[in-house]
């Protein structure tokens, strides 16, 4: 699981260079400027979350079966969160009104905090065969 996870930061770290590339050079010529902003938050909570995941992969502080739960968690939530707020920063390109999806961002954000939180609540209450 500890491949998967970190091998999926990877991804998701990828992705944003490359979507954060398109959006400084090819994005900021055909929407505005709140837009870009908007697009920009996608892109640093992706990162955010990639490097999140890499560091998750690699910590002993919590069980497999645990990283698992805050893997899920974080995968749906950047998806949700940040892939929500891209197609809205879109929205002026297409003929698809993506604000009629726009529940999802908050979603994925509850998501996000949720990994954090049972990642915190996982190491404070530990585990003594973790830990050894």
């Amino acid at each position: 699981m500890n491949k998967t996870i970190f091998s999926t930061g990877i991804l998701l770290g990828v992705l944003a260079v490359i979507l954060g590339a398109f959006g400084a050079h090819g994005l900021e010529k055909m929407v505005d400027a709140d837009a870009i902003q908007t697009y920009e938050t996608g892109i640093r909570y992706q990162m955010y979350h990639a490097l999140f995941l890499m560091i998750l992969a690699n910590t002993r502080f919590v069980g497999e079966e645990k990283k698992k739960t805050v893997f899920y968690l974080i995968l749906i939530g950047v998806v949700l969160f940040s892939f929500s707020i891209y197609l809205l920063a879109i929205n002026a390109l297409v003929a698809f009104d993506f604000r009629k999806i726009a529940l999802l961002t908050p979603l994925g954000g509850t998501l996000l905090i949720v990994g954090w939180l049972v990642l915190a609540y996982r190491v404070i209450k530990g585990n003594p065969k973790v830990d050894q």
